[in-house]
C-alpha cells in the first residue's frame, strides 16, 4: 500500500478510535459499565433502534478493545434475549475481529505498537507467531484471554485470512454464547463449577501449547494415510 493511502486509512482508524470513544463517554457507557442491569437500562434507552446500537457497541467493543464484550453481551441477554443477542454480538465481533487483522496486516508492527501495550505484545507475539493457529484456538476458546488484542497480533503473522476467519468462526461464539445465555436467565452455575471450569480450560490451553506440534504431525499423518 502506498504512503498516501496508509496515511488516508490511518486518519480513518484515529477517526473511528477518537469519534467512538467520545461517543462512549458522552452516551454514559462507561458510567453504566458499574453492572449488568446498568447496562441494560443504557442500551434500552436507544428503542426504537436498541438492536442496532447493541451491534454497534459490541463492534466497538473489539475495535476499542478496553470495553467488556462479555458484560455487554450479557446486558444484551437480559434485554433482548439469548439467542438475538448473540446472533448480534457474534456478527458485530466477527466483523470487528477482521477490521483489526486487516488493519494489522496493512498497516503493520506500528499500528499493533500504537493499539496493544508492550507488556502484551512482548507476553503473546512469541508464541502466536510460532502456533498462530493453535494458539488463537485455544485462546479464543477459553475465557481470561484478550481475544481482541491477539486479532491484532495474528495480522502481523503469515496465517491466511481465510484461516483466521474459520478459527474466529469457530472458537469465538462460545464465551459470547454463554454470557448471552447467562444474562437471559437460561442457565445458572454455582460458583465451585465456574471454579472447576476455569481451572480444566487453564489445563487444556497448556497442554495444547505444550503437545500441539505433536498432535498435528500425527493428524496429517493420518490424513496421508487415509487419501486413496
Amino acid at each position: 500500500m502506498g504512503k498516501g493511502k496508509q496515511w488516508i486509512l490511518w486518519g480513518l482508524v484515529l477517526l473511528l478510535a477518537v469519534g467512538g470513544g467520545l461517543f462512549l463517554c458522552r452516551s454514559g457507557f462507561f458510567a453504566a459499565c458499574t453492572s449488568i442491569e446498568a447496562l441494560r437500562a443504557y442500551i434500552s434507552r436507544s428503542a426504537p433502534y436498541s438492536h442496532l446500537f447493541f451491534f454497534l457497541l459490541q463492534f466497538l467493543s473489539v475495535v476499542l478493545a478496553p470495553i467488556p464484550s462479555n458484560l455487554t453481551a450479557a446486558a444484551g441477554g437480559m434485554l433482548f434475549g439469548a439467542w438475538p443477542a448473540f446472533l448480534l454480538t457474534f456478527a458485530a465481533v466477527t466483523v470487528g475481529s477482521l477490521l483489526v487483522f486487516w488493519l494489522a496486516r496493512v498497516l503493520g508492527q506500528s499500528f499493533a505498537d500504537r493499539v496493544v501495550s508492550r507488556r502484551l505484545s512482548e507476553k503473546y507475539q512469541d508464541v502466536i507467531r510460532s502456533k498462530t493457529s493453535v494458539f488463537l484456538t485455544l485462546a479464543f476458546l477459553f475465557p481470561y484471554f484478550p481475544d481482541d488484542v491477539l486479532c491484532i497480533l495474528a495480522g502481523l503473522t503469515d496465517i491466511p485470512l481465510r484461516r483466521f476467519l474459520i478459527i474466529v468462526l469457530l472458537a469465538r461464539p462460545w464465551g459470547l454464547l454463554f454470557a448471552c445465555f447467562l444474562g437471559g436467565a437460561s442457565f445458572t452455575f454455582p460458583l465451585w463449577a465456574l471454579v472447576l471450569a476455569g481451572i480444566a480450560g487453564a489445563a487444556c490451553f497448556v497442554l495444547g501449547l505444550k503437545y500441539a506440534d505433536r498432535l498435528e504431525a500425527a493428524v496429517l499423518a493420518r490424513l496421508r494415510r487415509q487419501k486413496p
